[in-house]
């Protein structure tokens, strides 16, 4: 089973290249270790695969949202990313999304329509 993460920023923003960097960096962390305390098995697959994942851009938080909620009614691990507001942007703004690990087909089924970033 192929697997992969996939880490959705916030275009609207207009983060600059570290700042996107670093929300996206947040995203898939978060969701890794997630994977890993739930099924470490997946999880090692997945790093032994080389860790593949996608960045794609969405133009609003409710876009964020949407995506986090289909993530969840099609069991997904996912987590939203708000900022703690020290640098570009006010405290608590909810800049990225990050779904997976998990197989391939589950992910691209929510996320086929997006850009990449």
């Amino acid at each position: 089973m192929a697997l992969k993460q996939a880490i959705i920023v916030r275009a609207d923003l207009k983060m600059g290249r570290g700042k996107i960097a670093s929300q996206a960096s947040h995203a898939s962390v978060s969701t890794a270790y997630k994977s890993w305390k739930k099924n470490a098995e997946l999880f090692n697959e997945w790093k032994n695969e080389g860790m593949p994942k996608i960045v794609l851009k969405v133009n609003s938080e409710k876009d964020i949202l949407k995506f986090a909620n289909e993530a969840g009614k099609n069991n997904l691990i996912f987590d939203v990313i708000r900022d703690a507001g020290r640098t570009q942007i006010p405290p608590n703004t909810i800049t990225a999304l990050g779904i997976g690990p998990d197989n391939e087909e589950k992910i691209d089924k929510i996320v086929k329509n997006l850009k990449l970033l």
